[in-house]
């Protein structure tokens, strides 16, 4: 019987999987939360211009958001946020984006402000319910200035919004708890040139009756160990992550030492880029559940803490993150191969994910199942014979066929940080791709979180080398595998991914076409007008900045742009703090003196990284349209 099937190129294909189809899925679920039995999490809407919002779960399943319009729940404390709210007792703390300020909302009612600090910006709010204050992270920004920002550990009086300075010094701070009692805070703390995940301290203190800190002591930390998400149990207890054995284990503090509790290879933390993550909760002083990733893959587990007996539940997922719980009720982030994140609490005896919130309903996936490639984790060999880690999706598409004698183009993918990782999560902007034809490689290379920390330190020094080396290995691989075209590869990446696809197609070869998502092109530049949480990152990737450093000049592209032949593709936020838009555009105006195709999309009203619906199909769009003119040379079928 004759295919039903049209034949076209690989990259022409028409899919229903639209930009519109995207953006409409493109929101966030984010920062779940627990208070009795009532569930908290916030909702990113990009048809809302970017809005986030906390929404709730009552104990009688009714779901109404808490954020009233006007209001935008994010913080920009170092930049990338997080730990933007807290509840306790039906009250919401939260920190609204446009005047940085934080507000308290009571049971549905009104936001009121706390705090008036027009230099000041706030995060990692935790509830001291027996002094009615907040402590929080404080940023002051001296003339706006961002890399001059001094950080401050603070109590912020509910009634009044008056501010207490408990801890200072530090270039850093993070994850503030007090135990059941308040009468323990411990806190996280780092000092430049490190970042979170290199190294850190772990402080605890008393809290006297005035709410001052008093027996301060640094009871772990420094040297190379990189701790996070201090926690007390109920029973005054407290533990922590480390991963002082190579990966990021739980273990626990006593005045008496440290004791390993779950020690296994296998991550169960993650880098501090946000504030306010949690892998594990409590829900009793007997019984704890925990997170970790393994391989790439994410599972969850419970421990009995008088017995220390850990046991892991079936299943698997692409990602969890957002571990919370109460006496009855654990809730989560997750989401696997063939579901989009959602928030969920769990069955503590079984493991089983009951569903609340889903990013994507069921019902409007389900005219793309057909069309969806799922990922396959593959580990390929790197060019200096190790061993890095991918997940690879084929093009799929049940109504296109390609003629036989053509291989797809690859569209390898480099994510940002550099020190993070991709996850295997169902992801329409990818599905996007596979439905039209292309092949997708999503790269974890060496540096990559979720491996151990010996995996991530394989990077020291030698970013926009050997993460560089890894992509053009991936694709290697694929194509002496017979699954890729080797004449078409694209490279293409966000942040700290823009800035490995920019090197990949000035100092290299092999990618004919790629896309830059406010990326970096100059290696100076971000040692130096940087913010200041990043600002002696490149001390690490690199090495510590000098102005005549020779290796900062050559492992910045925009320095060499007389050896970069492929079209770019640039997109980026006018208001960037990160990747400031002044390096796109010098990068952008270079090829074009050199007619090199290209192009560059400004985005006005966005930072780093798109929240805005249309500017989300327009970048989708346009990259579309620069591969089908630059790569695949192919004409889109409608």
């Amino acid at each position: 019987m004759a295919s039903s099937r049209q034949t076209g190129s690989f990259g022409s294909w028409s899919s229903p999987i639209t930009a519109d189809a995207v953006v409409a899925e493109t929101g966030s679920l984010s920062e779940p939360r627990v208070d009795g039995d009532d569930i908290y999490w916030i909702e990113g809407r990009p048809l809302e211009k970017g809005r986030n919002v906390v929404v709730t779960r009552s104990a009688d399943g009714a779901i109404r958001d808490i954020t009233p319009p006007l209001f935008n729940v994010r913080t920009q404390v170092y930049s990338y946020g997080g730990g933007s709210y807290a509840v306790r007792n039906n009250a919401v703390y939260f920190v609204n984006f446009d005047d940085n300020q934080v507000y308290q909302q009571i049971a549905g009612g009104p936001p009121t402000r706390i705090t008036s600090n027009p230099n000041c910006f706030f995060a990692d709010i935790c509830v001291d319910i027996g002094k009615l204050r907040l402590i929080a992270i404080r940023e002051s920004r001296p003339n706006g200035d961002a890399i001059k920002a001094i950080h401050d550990l603070v109590a912020i009086d509910i009634a009044t919004g008056r501010e207490v300075t408990l801890d200072s010094g530090s270039d850093f701070y993070s994850s503030p708890t007090l135990n059941s009692d308040g009468s323990k805070l411990a806190w996280l703390s780092w000092q430049h040139p490190n970042m979170p995940w290199i190294s850190t301290y772990l402080n605890v203190a008393s809290v006297d009756q005035t709410g001052g800190l008093t027996a301060k002591q640094v009871v772990q930390g420094g040297g190379s160990d990189s701790l996070f998400q201090p926690q007390w149990s109920p029973d005054g207890t407290l533990y922590f992550i480390s991963d002082r054995t190579d990966f990021w284990n739980l273990y626990r503090w006593s005045p008496s030492g440290v004791e390993g509790i779950l020690t296994r290879d296998a991550e169960f933390g993650v880098p501090q880029w946000n504030l306010g993550l949690s892998t594990y909760a409590f829900m009793s002083q007997e019984v704890m559940i925990y997170s970790f990733v393994q391989n790439g893959t994410w599972r969850l587990g419970r421990l009995e803490i008088p017995t220390l007996a850990a046991h892991d539940y079936p299943m698997e997922f692409s990602s969890l993150s957002g571990v919370r719980a109460s006496a009855s009720t654990v809730v989560l982030r997750y989401a696997t191969m063939t579901s989009p994140p959602a928030i969920a609490t769990i069955d503590v005896n079984t493991g089983a994910i009951l569903p609340i919130k889903l990013l994507v309903s069921p019902g409007s996936l389900h005219e793309f199942e057909d069309y969806f490639s799922t990922p396959q984790p593959i580990e390929f060999p790197t060019a200096d014979g190790d061993i890095a880690h991918a997940f690879y999706y084929c093009p799929i598409n049940p109504n296109w066929q390609a003629p036989p004698s053509e291989r797809p183009p690859l569209l390898v993918k480099s994510h940002g940080g550099p020190t993070a990782a991709t996850e295997s999560t169902l992801d329409l902007s990818v599905q996007f791709w596979t439905s039209r034809g292309f092949a997708v490689i999503d790269v974890n290379y060496r540096g990559s979180t979720g491996y151990g920390r010996r995996y991530r330190e394989k990077l020291y020094r030698q970013w926009g080398v050997i993460d560089v080396a890894d992509c053009i290995s991936s694709a290697k691989f694929l194509a002496a595998r017979g699954d890729v075209d080797d004449r078409k590869l694209a490279v293409t990446g966000r942040s700290a991914g823009g800035y490995t696809t920019l090197c990949g197609l000035t100092f290299h070869t092999e990618f004919a076409a790629g896309a830059s998502y406010f990326g970096i092109s100059d290696l100076v530049a971000i040692a130096t007008e940087t913010h200041k949480f990043e600002l002696h990152y490149t001390d690490w990737l690199i090495e510590p900045f000098r102005p005549d450093s020779k290796l900062y000049h050559n492992r910045s592209p925009i320095n060499f742009t007389q050896q970069l032949s492929a079209p770019v593709i640039f997109l980026h936020g006018k208001d960037d703090p990160v990747a400031p838009i002044n390096q796109a555009e010098k990068m952008y105006s270079a090829l074009q003196r050199r007619n090199i195709p290209t192009s560059l999309l400004i985005f006005q009203d966005e930072k780093h990284g798109f929240r805005q619906s249309a500017h989300l199909r327009q970048a989708l769009e346009a990259e579309l349209l620069f591969y089908s003119i630059n790569l695949t040379r192919a004409p889109l079928s409608s």
